[in-house]
């Protein structure tokens, strides 16, 4: 394997050396001074040379040691030592990397002053009043030190080595005046420093990413001080940090361990305002790179890099993918904003599903993690002094909820998370019309904004509501039906007329062996009164009913039976069967309680929509049962069922009970299969 030598003057630096460490590549490390040696990570295949070689001894040193690569990963602004490393390799069968780094002057903040030399700089910092923070290292100390009125206002911040130390002292600086200290420095440092020193201008590099450039710039922002920035405004040339890791692998022969391009972090906000976010949301937008999420989330945040107002995953996939060939050395932090709690409602769960998809099959090399923020629910319960464990929680936030009022209906208390006001609007009207005035509506608009409202409602008052905003309600039901533990409706809350219905006893038995799940598409075949149809849509709101009828007014009846109920998960179709099927979605079960004479038709249709589907039929006459058996006969069935159920109810006569016998009913019950296909 060919011998690497990296001059490692700068992080970037370090962080190539741990790379190929980690990678089980051996290569050799210069640092100009001691302390630089110290910061270096320990490692069996890692060789250090210290101290500070001219251009000479750098040829030398190449060629005793037969170094194929050299890899100039020195400060940008260490013009010499990169001259001298050119020179040194120029006569050698040597190839020479330069390692770039992004300067990153533009942060877009309105008090930086840029200066191409450190006596400009200095010059101008006779006219700051009050004290100064450099953050430049000690190597241009002298020109801040030579006005001693500027020199006794200094604060310096140098690395802890003998060197930086020494620099001070040469130049007069007071022991009171150094910060002598190892980065990585935070925003939140910075800041502290900021404020505990009175800083009135802060000085530093143009250092870029990697040498905490932007967390200085945020820290100066928020504390309203004006940063110089001194440093090289042109392009720096060379290779990013993962072409150069790139470079390394083809020569090596081997795939480098590099760490994640991106931190991806999902982060719920809360309502919106800065007071509720938590203080791990807080502090992880201010050390965000990127910020994403909704428009009016993002507006009180100032990102390092950028923000946009993206929030679905075929907006954020494809930026990303983009993104991470920007981030080269560290690992990029990109954090999406969610409203509210990102686990309630909320669709963060969607966009992280789809972004692990894109991790776990490499094109998107990242780390994805999600924290909590605090929910509407529990925001608007404590304004309103209510709990929320014993309460039933609902959205209809941008989208349909089936079975909303019923659902209310049946609890004491109910919390609903809504958009606008088409939807506290329509939930006042449909209260209303389900007969439920009594209802108390605590509502909150705008929570946490300075405009938030809690008010407590009648239904009629929330139909007049005309405010845009957002809206979330706790209602308070003091008629609350119990909820049954099992199904059954009883033949009297069903409005009937002459049209024939299932009673009650055989579409409990018919309903059983249709072996229903909580996501099944029914078909009702021949609905009649819709007694199957409305038994089924009340096990789940999940399932969706169509009741398929042809007769005018039996579709009447069917409808006003569903409204009676406050079923929204059943649509009535008036057609006739099969005709009507294919402009439905497929259906995973049917029940057939009338076929006008076509149930061949029918069965023939429902098993080309879905061969896979389970089935029953009703049949009250022998010659049925025979022309079921028949046609039976053309299809692969299993867990076929045949069952002949009777009925007797008990009629009062005098002081005696008589049974009455109802028409025997034979029930039908398989399974089509697909694998064998129609005979």
């Amino acid at each position: 394997m060919k011998e690497i030598l990296i001059f490692a003057g700068t992080t970037e630096g370090r962080r190539l050396s741990e790379c190929l460490g980690a990678s089980g590549i051996g290569h050799t490390v210069c640092v100009a001074t001691e302390y630089g040696e110290i910061v270096l990570k320990e490692h069996p295949l890692v060789r250090v040379h210290s101290g500070r070689m001219n251009q000479e001894e750098i040829r030398e040193f190449i060629e005793k040691q037969r170094f194929a690569v050299v890899v100039d990963a020195t400060h940008p602004y260490a013009d010499r030592i990169t001259e001298n490393i050119k020179g040194a390799v120029k006569e050698l069968e040597v190839l020479y990397i330069r390692l770039k780094r992004e300067n990153g002057v533009e942060a877009g903040y309105g008090k930086i002053r840029c200066f191409e030399s450190h006596k400009a700089c200095a010059e101008a910092l006779e006219a700051v009043e009050g004290n100064i923070l450099l953050t430049i290292g000690s190597k241009e100390l002298p020109a801040y030190c030579i006005s001693e009125t500027l020199k006794q206002r200094l604060y310096v911040r140098i690395l802890p080595g003998m060197e930086s130390l020494e620099a001070c002292r040469e130049q007069g600086v007071k022991g009171r005046q150094i910060l002598a200290l190892q980065g990585p420095f935070t925003m939140q440092m910075n800041e502290a420093m900021l404020y505990q020193y009175q800083i009135k201008c802060l000085v530093t590099k143009a250092s870029g990413r990697a040498g905490g450039y932007y967390e200085k710039i945020e820290a100066a922002r928020r504390v309203g001080i004006p940063v110089y920035v001194i440093g090289h405004f042109q392009k720096d040339e060379g290779y990013s940090f993962g072409e150069i890791c790139h470079i390394l692998e083809e020569i090596c022969g081997k795939r480098l361990d590099r760490p994640d391009k991106l931190e991806i972090i999902l982060a719920g906000v809360g309502m919106g305002d800065q007071n509720t976010l938590t203080k791990g949301v807080c502090q992880t937008i201010e050390n965000a790179d990127i910020l994403l999420g909704a428009r009016r989330l993002l507006v009180p945040y100032q990102p390092r890099l950028e923000k946009k107002p993206y929030y679905k995953a075929e907006q954020i996939i494809p930026y990303l993918k983009e993104k991470q060939k920007e981030f080269t050395l560290e690992t990029g932090r990109v954090v999406v904003l969610f409203s509210g709690d990102s686990g309630f409602y909320s669709g963060c769960q969607s966009l992280h599903q789809a972004l692990q998809a894109e991790i776990d099959t490499g094109d998107l090399e990242a780390s994805i993690r999600i924290l909590p923020g605090i929910s509407s629910v529990a925001y608007l319960a404590a304004c309103i002094g209510e709990s929320y464990q014993d309460a039933s929680i609902y959205s209809i936030h941008g989208k349909k909820l089936p079975n909303l009022v019923r659902k209310i209906k049946r609890e004491k208390k109910s919390f609903i998370l809504l958009s606008g006001t088409e939807d506290i609007n329509r939930l006042g009207k449909q209260l209303l019309e389900a007969g439920m005035n009594e209802c108390e509506i605590l509502v909150g608009y705008q929570l946490s904004y300075p405009e938030q409202q809690i008010k407590v409602l009648t239904p009629k008052e929330c139909c007049e509501i005309k405010e845009e905003g957002l809206y979330i309600c706790c209602i308070k039901n003091p008629n609350a039906e119990s909820g049954m533990a099992t199904h059954g409706i009883k033949d009297a809350e069903l409005i009937r007329d002459k049209v024939p219905m299932t009673k009650e006893e055989v579409r409990e038995v018919s309903i059983c062996k249709l072996q229903l799940h909580k996501e099944a598409i029914v078909y009702d075949i021949g609905s009649g009164t819709g007694s199957i149809a409305v038994e089924i849509a009340g096990l789940s709101d999940e399932i969706q009913v169509y009741a398929i009828e042809q007769k005018k007014e039996a579709v009447t009846l069917i409808e006003k039976n569903r409204k009676k109920l406050l079923l929204e998960n059943i649509s009535v179709v008036a057609t006739m069967a099969p005709e009507g099927f294919l402009r439905l979605p497929a259906p995973t079960h049917a029940f057939i309680g009338g076929s006008s004479g076509r149930l061949k038709e029918i069965l023939s249709a429902l098993y080309q929509v879905n061969p896979n589907m389970r089935v029953v039929i009703n049949a009250v006459s022998m010659e049925t049962i025979c022309e079921i058996r028949e046609i039976l006969e053309l299809y692969s069935i299993k867990e076929e069922e045949l069952v002949q159920i009777q009925v007797s109810r008990t009629r009062k006569a005098g002081q005696h009970h008589l049974l009455q016998a109802e028409n025997p009913v034979w029930i039908c019950a398989f399974t089509f299969m697909s694998e064998m296909g129609e005979k």
